[in-house]
């Protein structure tokens, strides 16, 4: 069997107590805390030069569309109290503009683009459409409106010419590489066209709608998870209809009481994380825009974008490293990260180097210990994984992570940054066993969603599933030796 996990100092000057007898410290030591790291991480923002180069990067997208509000709302999740005092305003100004970026276009001019996409006049398409829009989303504006059959329906229409600014914005990413890279190192030419890959296609509504139809066949009958389904024949490149789901946004969520709060964040969690190690698929677009709950007690989850397919052997790998982190198999890790080419060759990295980073970045999700997540620690992990500039690794400052990986990381981030907005408490390492080692679920929800994948998947889920669990569960019995 594994080790348990060891324990780990995730508040400064305190211990969380072993989950189990016979746990263990790696070498004898604590494990380095998220949120003592995060203090590392704010003396590193106080530099000078550090504000500068965030504050360039801010004010360069700024000047940007669609591209620069995803980049907005992925720097949204840091929490503000991290930079100093003296820079915080101007720094949340600048942000502000990232997020609420989208363009003001008259309805008149966005009709125009649903009527030209679809073919035919909107009070022929739709018995009743609502001239103001009911949310703005990166590239577009979403409406309510009413079908000639009765349902009520979301409508995501794109900006007109929206796809030359975003293209365009790309253009000026990678002429602005250095820009960038002075604020986020591990901006490599590989990332840029990842990123550039993934963004082109979420220009493409009418590929949306074939993603989005297929997880909300994946997720029908589930018993927390909705996925309003698309209307497919209403969808075309710059438009996009979906069955409309009522319920409380996620500021209204956030003010809800904690219990309602833990729930939905553990939700969130299995949802935008689970779904990778789960179905081999993730939205690498988690955001509180795209997270409703309903009256019934359901998780709606809309927008879906930038949601990708990874190869199950890449899918195994983070696994892998997950594991051999968890069990304590540093020399297991640092082979891993060596034969896939994470860490530059020429640099000195040691074992430790790299078993204390991944606990720097997955550290929640690894302690075997109930976590309330904060937004300091998904702020601290957030930019001590990003930038191993503000830590003292110095081989890890080359850090080569493939974009695949990145693109799937920082939709962990994502999720964490969300879990800490709702201070969202849980035992994450017993609820992600489920998927490192085909564990029995340890919740309620866990169990609920086992159930349904018994009886509600298809028939190749089940078996993708079955097989990856019995996997898991031989690497469980053996050690997971890779």
């Amino acid at each position: 069997m594994p080790k348990q996990v060891p324990t780990s100092r995730l508040a400064r000057g305190s211990k969380l107590g072993a989950a189990a007898a016979g746990q263990v410290l790696r070498s004898g030591k604590t494990r380095m805390s998220m949120v003592g790291r995060s203090e590392e991480v704010r003396e590193q923002l106080r530099e000078e030069s550090t504000i500068r180069a965030a504050e360039q990067l801010v004010t360069v997208l700024g000047a940007m569309k669609g591209v620069a509000m995803k980049l907005g709302q992925m720097l949204s999740v840091l929490d503000l109290d991290l930079v100093p005092p003296a820079h915080r305003e101007a720094f949340q100004e600048k942000l502000a503009v990232l997020r609420d970026s989208a363009p003001s276009v008259p309805f008149a001019d966005m009709r125009a683009v649903v009527e030209a996409d679809l073919g035919a006049p909107i009070t022929e398409l739709f018995a009743e459409f609502e001239s103001e829009p009911i949310a703005a989303a990166s590239i577009g504006q979403v409406y309510r409106a009413r079908l000639h059959d009765g349902r009520q329906v979301a409508v995501k229409v794109q900006y007109p010419g929206i796809d030359a600014a975003v293209r365009a914005d790309l253009r000026n990413l990678v002429m602005l590489r250095r820009v960038i890279q002075s604020a986020m190192p591990w901006v490599t030419s590989a990332v840029l066209d990842e990123l550039t890959d993934n963004i082109e296609n979420e220009l493409d509504y009418q590929l949306e709608a074939r993603t989005h139809t297929r997880i909300a066949e994946l997720f029908q009958g589930h018993p927390f998870i909705a996925v309003p389904p698309p209307v497919p024949e209403l969808c075309r490149t710059r438009v996009l209809v979906s069955e409309y789901f009522p319920g409380i946004g996620f500021a209204g969520i956030g003010d809800l009481p904690q219990e309602t709060r833990d729930r939905i964040g553990e939700i969130v969690y299995r949802f935008y994380v689970g779904s990778l190690f789960s179905f081999d698929e993730f939205c690498g677009d988690p955001h509180p825009g795209n997270v409703l709950l309903g009256e019934d007690g359901r998780v709606a989850f809309i927008d879906f974008g930038l949601f990708n397919t990874m190869d199950p052997a890449l899918v195994d790998f983070e696994l892998d490293c997950l594991r051999a982190a968890a069990e304590d198999r540093g020399e297991d890790l640092y082979r891993l990260w060596e034969r896939r080419g994470v860490f530059d060759s020429t640099q000195p990295v040691s074992v430790d180097e790299v078993v204390d980073y991944v606990y720097s970045a997955s550290e929640w999700c690894l302690v075997d210990q109930e976590l309330r997540i904060t937004p300091e620690l998904a702020s601290g992990a957030f930019l001590l994984a990003i930038d191993p500039r503000a830590t003292e690794f110095a081989g890890m400052k080359q850090q080569n992570l493939p974009p695949e990986h990145l693109f799937s990381r920082r939709a962990d981030f994502l999720t964490f940054g969300m879990l800490g907005q709702l201070e969202a408490s849980a035992n994450w390492h017993r609820i992600a066993r489920e998927w490192m080692y085909g564990d029995e679920p340890a919740t309620e929800l866990g169990r609920a969603h086992r159930e349904w994948l018994d009886t509600s998947a298809t028939a190749a889920t089940r078996r993708r599933l079955h097989g990856r669990s019995q996997t898991n569960r031989k690497k469980s019995k053996r050690g997971s030796h890779d």
